[in-house]
């Protein structure tokens, strides 16, 4: 693997021990030749996904609840949501 990384045995056997740090510019080969990510070589377990967008599950269902409201009370939570949110600015 030393050879692989065009390094020499004994900086590689540094490496292995933790006596020195593998560059950070050698990783992406590494983690190649180890067939993994570079996230798990660093100890991350999996590479950060996007946040997922759209509204929680919690406020999902309270959409689906008012849009089952008749239209004056849906009018009435509208109006207080804007209210609210005018405040907010």
């Amino acid at each position: 693997m030393a050879e692989t990384l065009g390094v020499s045995q004994q900086t590689f056997a540094h490496y292995e021990v933790g006596r020195l740090r593998v560059a950070a510019a050698m990783l992406p080969q590494l983690a190649e030749i180890l067939d993994t990510l570079v996230e798990e070589l660093l100890g991350q377990a999996a590479p950060p996904q996007p946040a997922k967008r759209g509204p929680a599950p919690k406020l999902q269902r309270q959409f689906e609840q008012l849009s089952q409201l008749p239209r004056a009370k849906q009018r009435f939570v509208m109006e207080m949501i804007d209210t609210v949110l005018q405040q907010a600015e």
